[in-house]
């Protein structure tokens, strides 16, 4: 794939302008709140640039285009139901899960079914969310490699330090921000490239003739399987931590209702000119490689400054879907394992030094706290977990180079509406019923227990007065720090007094 200079220099400074915007949201985000919900406070355009930044990524752009040159207008059914999905998230989701002011999906699971719901949905929703991430990374290491002349492997290297630059410092903000941008790119550019697509269609007759049969068609192939890829889009998009996740960062219900109309407004259009693009390319050249015809196109049909930004803005959709995926496989991993774990390793170790008062010293490093000489802080974890997923993704890609984009895409949704989507529902728009059978079930086979008798007055224990202090309720010790970093058992009493006397 040629490129001249000048594309070239577009093509970076299109990016740079967005990332350098993007870093400097990033500079407001100092906590993990701020990092994976923005502060709960963006508006509808932030929120709406967060959505579909994610959502327009390499299925909706280059995998669209790849699988029209084969199949014709009905690979379009992706954005569609893209569109169709965050529609009926708008209507029914938004709104309920946007009042939990929660951060997760498997957060909400597990306050209506239980700690290990919320744990199974974390990881599933994570190696879904993680295929996703691959579908884009194929197409950034093809682009990369066709763009500098490089092999692979340094492309891949590169993907991976772009986006880390676009979503490892601001998260949810930068991510809101680079949306914004790279859909005003994509689509003053995209639609430019569809209707000059469209017109070379029927203009050139030798390209109008090569033409595959039903290329115009939305329902040219087998149904059933338009029909299965189209539910699991719609179905998948419903319950996608990385969508969720910009729902609650939304102010309040509302503005996340209408940032979820407004991202389907958005989003859904996009498949239209790729497609076109690709039924174009695939019957004017057939020699080139599929996943690279929308960059071809770009770059060879278009003016050469249209063609660098247009290019950069598939670029941009690209990094940003990886990074907003990679981000909310970050905060799900962060927030409902991570923490979860070290919260119960922090609880077992206190309940031990309680529970042996007669111990001899105990070192204070084997309490994870926030003193503790290796502690990450919750943000850390998060940024260092949406890196790996990062790099992660982009090794499976290279691996699996030459594969379908859409495959990809179409597999996790797949996985996403089938772990999730009915436990999420039934949270929603019936809390309490499953949870309520379950419960009704396990008490059928046990006889009912006698109401126990009220005690008389007299004969009833006294209630003890509380002690001063919450842990003093625990076994007779209490831990001192020395200066040396060492923990020495105090008495209970004579902590007890102090607090009184004071």
């Amino acid at each position: 794939m040629d490129i001249s200079l000048f594309q070239l220099v577009v093509i970076c400074a299109t990016i740079a302008v967005v990332l350098g915007f993007g870093i400097r949201a990033a500079r407001s985000v100092h906590s993990t709140k701020g990092f994976s919900v923005g502060g709960r406070s963006a508006g509808v355009p932030l929120v709406a640039g967060g959505i579909a930044g994610t959502c327009v990524g390499g299925g909706a752009t280059v995998g669209t285009a790849q699988l029209a040159a084969t199949v014709g207008l009905s690979a379009w059914w992706f954005t569609i139901g893209s569109g169709v999905g965050l529609i009926i998230m708008g209507l029914f989701y938004a709104r309920p899960l946007r009042r939990t002011a929660l951060e997760t999906i498997p957060q909400f699971l597990a306050q209506n079914f239980g700690l290990t719901c919320g744990v199974f949905s974390s990881i599933v929703s994570s190696i879904g969310i993680l295929f996703s991430a691959v579908a884009s990374c194929l197409p950034a290491i093809y682009i990369i490699a066709a763009i500098f002349g490089i092999p692979f492997l340094p492309a891949t290297v590169l993907l991976i330090l772009t986006v880390a630059a676009y979503a490892f410092f601001g998260g949810m903000k930068s991510a809101g921000v680079g949306g914004i941008l790279k859909m005003i790119v994509i689509w003053s550019t995209m639609a430019i490239a569809g209707v000059m697509a469209a017109h070379s269609l029927f203009a050139d007759p030798a390209v109008a003739a090569a033409l595959p049969e039903g290329a115009f068609s939305l329902l040219h192939g087998d149904m059933s399987h338009i029909l299965a890829n189209f539910s699991s889009v719609v179905i998948g998009m419903l319950c996608t931590q990385s969508y969720i996740q910009a729902i609650f960062s939304a102010s309040n219900p509302r503005t996340a209702s209408v940032a979820a109309f407004t991202a389907a407004l958005i989003s859904l259009p996009v498949g239209l000119p790729c497609a076109m693009v690709g039924i174009y390319m695939g019957a004017a050249h057939p020699e080139i490689t599929p996943i690279l015809l929308l960059p071809t196109y770009l770059l060879t049909e278009q003016p050469s400054l249209l063609g660098g930004i247009a290019m950069g803005g598939i670029m941009l959709s690209l990094i940003g879907s990886i990074a907003g995926l990679s981000l909310g496989i970050g905060t799900m991993l962060s927030r409902d394992i991570f923490h979860r774990a070290r919260v119960t390793l922090r609880a077992r170790k206190i309940h031990k030094l309680a529970e042996d008062p007669a111990s001899q010293a105990i070192d204070i490093t084997e309490i994870p706290t926030v003193n503790h000489p290796y502690h990450l802080s919750e943000l850390a974890v998060t940024r260092l977990i949406v890196l790996l997923t990062i790099t992660l993704a982009a090794f499976i890609a290279l691996v699996n180079e030459g594969s379908q984009v859409l495959f990809w895409n179409f597999l996790s949704m797949a996985l996403r509406s089938g772990g999730i989507f009915l436990p999420l529902s039934f949270a929603i728009f019936a809390p309490g019923t499953i949870t309520a059978m379950s419960a009704t079930d396990r008490r059928r086979p046990h006889r009912r227990l006698p109401r126990r008798r009220r005690q008389p007055a007299l004969l009833r224990p006294r209630r003890q007065r509380p002690l001063p202090h919450p842990v003093l309720a625990a076994p007779s010790l209490m831990i001192r720090q020395s200066s040396a970093g060492r923990c020495f058992p105090i008495s209970v009493m004579d902590l007890q007094s102090k607090c009184n006397s004071s």
